[in-house]
């Protein structure tokens, strides 16, 4: 099976359910997306119907076009959507993808649900998709969330500068992380291990 066909797939634990976004996960992801310290590191801003309307419909887009494969999160221990991550940049003929264009609402940060997502992606890239490098990018400003990709054993690479412009008008430096194949073990006992989220939820 080809990337495209697997990404389709709906990824699962016993904490939460990751599904492709579809146009009726509209009204759930609204009732959380307009809380403006979600987006503080983020490469846009939801400030307003219309700019939530915008990010939905892109995120139906990329996913419609492949550009990106986009999940929505449901917290299985309250029933509620909780937010959404994505895979994109997907290289399948170099075995490369990155994680990323992560946010939660605010009642979903800090209690784990960053880490389960994450595992779960981390564990469809090396264990299905066949995976040999999976990456991050995140604005140099961001501290938490840099500190967080060391924390769970991802491999700071280096920064390029004037990567992309931010909504405050900066031009954001973009730091990149990775993990390899060879050490997604130790990555998924990091991510596995019971106790305080090792990720922070603007990873």
């Amino acid at each position: 099976m080809t990337w495209n066909d697997l990404l389709k797939t709906p990824l699962e634990n016993e904490h939460l359910l990751l599904h492709p976004v579809v146009a009726a996960d509209r009204e759930a992801l609204y009732a959380i997306a307009l809380e403006p310290s979600i987006w503080r590191h983020f490469v846009s801003r939801i400030e307003s119907d219309a700019d939530f309307e915008r990010f939905f419909a892109a995120m139906l887009a990329d996913q419609a076009a492949g550009r990106r494969a986009v999940y929505v999160i449901t917290d299985k221990r309250s029933g509620r959507t909780a937010g959404s991550m994505s895979f994109g940049n997907l290289a399948e003929a170099d075995r490369r993808i990155e994680i990323g264009w992560s946010w939660l609402g605010v009642d979903f940060q800090g209690v784990g649900v960053n880490n389960w997502a994450k595992y779960l992606l981390f564990e469809h890239a090396f264990e299905r998709l066949g995976a040999e490098r999976v990456e991050f990018k995140t604005d140099q400003l961001n501290a938490r969330a840099r500190q967080g990709l060391r924390n769970i054993g991802a491999r700071e690479e280096g920064t390029l500068r004037s990567f992309n412009p931010m909504p405050d008008g900066r031009r954001r430096d973009a730091v990149f992380y990775s993990v390899i194949r060879p050490e997604w073990p130790e990555v998924k006992a990091r991510l596995a291990t019971s106790g305080p989220p090792t990720v922070p939820d603007a990873a």
